[in-house]
């Protein structure tokens, strides 16, 4: 149990505290991002503004987010703004005795000095259903405003009467203006670093890479590059000193410019190409300089439908399954899905007929190969449909032995045409089997028999390859 550094309302400024303490926001303006969070009327600003808040409904708030966008701030302000005590317990090493000890604490200063308490609880995922439960009389009765933080999502790691009775607040990664405008008040704050130093545009933006929207990293990380500066000589914070403070190279990469379009068409073309080893290295590079871990998860879910398709269908599910996953937790853990993914669609046989197939079907549509749909395939669910023809003739291929009914689908003047020619690649050969002889069975001469890759080329290219 550790109690707070921020009983008097002002936050700590004790000499040797680092960089990251010293400038820990007073104020809700003070705080860099969630600006969403922050908007006039909103339950965290009325919780803060607010001491009687906790008795209009908002008794638990759950602090969802990465690391390093300000969830401990968040809950000392609520503490210092409404004047209460401010106790903090983790997860990692606080026991079922530790939560009973504290809440009998709250509750004996609420009832005999009328002083509420604010209860930390960090890293509430790491608390088991036991611990949890014991939470729940103290915030039912009011004895603390409990504010929880998880990195994982309460949903799951949360239990369901602790989280019907909690305001959860999802907090965002901080961006590279909020860093920014963090790191260089560090410098020039009192608190901070007091003008001691300069920070080049080059440290800068290699901070905010090194960062990862985590406000506690850029800070450790400028307090030791400055640190090495000094102790070389200079006032200068370069490149030179954040690369030897951090042990972190800063990779040659403009995320907006040129390196950002070179570094995903390799990685691209790599995957396509099946060098998995050349793939990894492009996503490492993009990893470590900075790039938006989503843009390199919609990257590959392209990659699975234009250069995989069919010959591995589970490539898109593992495509799609590894955003969805970096959106839930965020780097660094996120970087182990994408690799996952970059692993399968490098390795699973390749196949562009997906790709061919929509591109030609696309060129006949402009091209004006139309025509009606056919009169036996029209809606015939209203009045006097099939007195104008509509669903007259047509065959339920469910009543067909088989399932498949044969008759006309494409509309006259598209007849004939194939636009998906399957490779005999991976699991496609096995789909190029079966479409042979659906097209036998729907009156529509097989195709011919050909090479292994049946790919005419990619009809519409890569946008970034």
């Amino acid at each position: 149990m550790t109690a707070s550094l921020f009983d008097d309302g002002a936050a700590p400024t004790r000499v040797g505290a680092p960089l990251a303490v010293r400038m820990r926001p007073r104020t809700l303006e003070e705080l860099v991002g969630q600006r969403h969070l922050l908007e006039p009327g909103s339950p965290l600003r009325r919780l803060v503004a607010d001491p009687g808040s906790g008795r209009a409904g908002i008794t638990s708030v759950i602090l969802w987010g990465p690391p390093g966008t300000g969830k401990t701030t968040l809950a000392s302000l609520v503490s210092t703004s409404t004047g209460r005590r401010f106790v903090e317990l983790s997860a990692v090493t606080a026991g079922v005795k530790d939560v009973r000890e504290v809440v009998d604490r709250a509750r004996d200063a609420l009832g005999m000095q009328g002083q509420g308490t604010v209860l930390f609880v960090d890293e509430v995922h790491r608390f088991s259903k036991t611990q949890q439960d014991a939470l729940l009389p103290a915030v039912e009765n009011g004895w603390v405003t409990l504010v929880a933080a998880t990195t994982e999502n309460p949903s799951f790691s949360v239990i369901s009467p602790l989280l019907s009775r909690s305001l959860v607040l999802t907090l965002a990664s901080l961006t590279d203006d909020d860093l920014r405008d963090l790191l260089r008040r560090a410098v020039s704050d009192p608190r901070g670093l007091d003008g001691t130093v300069e920070l080049s545009e080059e440290a800068e933006e290699h901070l905010l890479r090194v960062a990862g929207g985590d406000a506690r990293r850029a800070l450790t990380s400028l307090e030791a590059a400055a640190g090495a500066a000094l102790d070389a000589g200079t006032n200068v914070v370069d490149l030179a000193a954040v690369e030897r403070a951090v042990a972190h190279a800063a990779p040659r990469y403009d995320r907006d410019g040129d390196q950002h379009y070179d570094v995903i068409s390799a990685f691209i073309k790599s995957c396509r190409g099946s060098d998995v080893d050349a793939a990894l290295h492009y996503l490492a590079r993009m990893l470590e300089a900075g790039e938006d871990p989503r843009f390199i998860a919609r990257r590959l879910i392209i990659l699975a439908s234009e250069d995989v398709g069919m010959a591995d269908p589970t490539a898109l599910q593992t495509a799609v399954a590894a955003a969805n996953a970096v959106q839930l937790i965020g780097l660094p853990e996120g970087r182990l899905t994408l690799a996952q993914a970059t692993v399968a669609i490098a390795l699973a046989p390749k196949s562009n007929a997906v790709t061919v197939a929509i591109g030609e079907a696309e060129a006949d549509v402009r091209r004006g190969l139309i025509g009606p749909v056919p009169a036996h395939l029209r809606d015939s669910h209203y009045a006097r449909a099939s007195d104008l023809g509509h669903g007259v003739g047509y065959v339920y291929p469910h009543d067909v032995p088989g399932g498949v009914a044969e008759q006309q689908y494409a509309p006259d003047q598209a007849t004939g045409r194939r636009y998906y020619v399957p490779t005999r690649h991976g699991a496609e050969a096995r789909y190029a089997d079966v479409l042979d002889r659906l097209r036998v069975a729907l009156g529509r001469e097989a195709p011919p028999v050909g090479s292994d890759d049946a790919s005419t080329g990619d009809a519409t290219g890569g946008s970034e390859g």
